[in-house]
């Protein structure tokens, strides 16, 4: 299969979708890569590193597009690439169509089939494409929300750990998934005072025996949310509902009960955002203030720290991408069936109900296009 892959063109976005390594193992089975000039510079991957793996290094962008039959990206396809895809082409990638109605449509007016890392699952209900990313962006989380509280970023003034004799700042993490319970960890490293709220009580369980008490755990209600609203100096928005858009859990009038310059970040921004005053931000300008209150909500948080992220996305996105470069998309989803949740957009056709739902469109059994 000829399998191309672009350089990451969202603003401050430097991660690429496949290392050398995994050139390699494709090259290995017979297949052809190409990947775009300096698609791999920003995570520290040279163009010799994939000439050397055996990958083809293409110049124009246009040439890359127009020969591949699956297409390895990171980021969604912003509007220039979308208009370089076509019918008979396999996209792999991050999609979060729930929030982007101009994008499911636009893939959908392209005739491609396109699969969705972050709806891929797993045995345990998980997300197995969602989770490394998500890892990074809940550790990351913490890590820009304190930096986001200095004085010189708007933010309170409160350092997270405090000193002898001066007491921590508070963290509220809503949500304990993977970002979460990554976002926590950070926190309580750092010594502050961490709460997780969350709905699922076994998932609250499993984090209070694993953190041995050291955070509090809080079933998640309005009033517990209002009580976090109040008292934290940070709030860590990790709210995940599978290919959904995430649901306002903050309000605009409840930044009146907070602290002034109190920080919020929202890592499910790509879904939509779980605050009410929340709007996507980049690397170039991560913040912005709305009511006194400072909001950081890069959509690409680990875009950042491409190298680590690019690393750790191949090793979960490999098996998948072996699979449909060695039986097509099709067989692949036909046998995998965590995988057929990836499938999103097919032929103009909607095939993940929670993104048809968002827009009124009509959802098609994935499972039909298969057989």
């Amino acid at each position: 299969m000829k399998i191309a892959v672009p350089k990451e063109i969202k603003n401050h976005e430097y991660r690429v979708a496949l290392t050398p390594t995994g050139a390699r193992e494709l090259v290995s089975r017979g297949h052809s890569v190409t990947v775009q000039v300096g698609a791999g510079e920003g995570a520290g991957f040279s163009d010799a590193d994939y000439e050397a793996a055996g990958a083809g290094i293409e110049a124009n962008v246009d040439t890359l597009w127009r020969d591949a039959e699956l297409i390895l990206k990171v980021k969604e396809p912003q509007s220039e690439e979308v208009a370089r895809l076509s019918r008979g082409q396999t996209l792999f990638t991050y999609l979060h169509l729930a929030a982007e109605e101009k994008l499911t449509r636009g893939l959908m007016e392209s005739g491609a089939t396109c699969i969705a890392y972050e709806t891929v699952t797993d045995r345990q209900g998980g997300l197995p494409l969602l989770a490394p990313m998500s890892t990074v962006a809940g550790r990351m989380a913490v890590q820009a929300g304190a930096h986001s509280l200095e004085k010189a970023q708007g933010g309170s003034g409160v350092l997270l750990p405090g000193v002898p004799g001066v007491a921590p700042g508070k963290v509220a993490v809503i949500g304990g998934g993977v970002v979460g319970e990554n976002a926590a960890r950070m926190a309580l490293g750092l010594g502050a005072e961490v709460t997780v709220l969350d709905k699922s009580i076994p998932r609250l369980e499993v984090l209070d025996d694993r953190y041995q008490g050291r955070m509090k755990t809080v079933f998640s209600t309005a009033d517990a949310i209002d009580e976090a609203v109040r008292e934290s100096d940070l709030i860590v928005g990790a709210v995940l509902i599978p290919g959904a858009a995430a649901p306002k859990l903050i309000t605009r009038a409840m930044l009146a009960d907070m602290k002034p310059g109190s920080v919020l970040v929202d890592v499910a921004i790509d879904q939509g955002g779980c605050f009410e005053t929340s709007k996507p931000t980049t690397h170039a300008e991560p913040t912005y203030i709305v009511d006194g209150i400072v909001h950081y909500c890069v959509a690409n948080m680990p875009g950042a720290v491409a190298r680590t992220s690019t690393q750790a996305l191949t090793n979960a996105t490999m098996p998948f991408v072996i699979a449909l470069a060695d039986k097509g998309w099709k067989r692949a989803l036909a046998d995998n069936a965590h995988f057929l949740p990836g499938l999103n957009v097919q032929d103009g056709q909607v095939t993940y109900r929670a993104v048809a739902e968002a827009f009124g469109l009509e959802s098609v059994d994935p499972a039909s296009l298969v057989r």
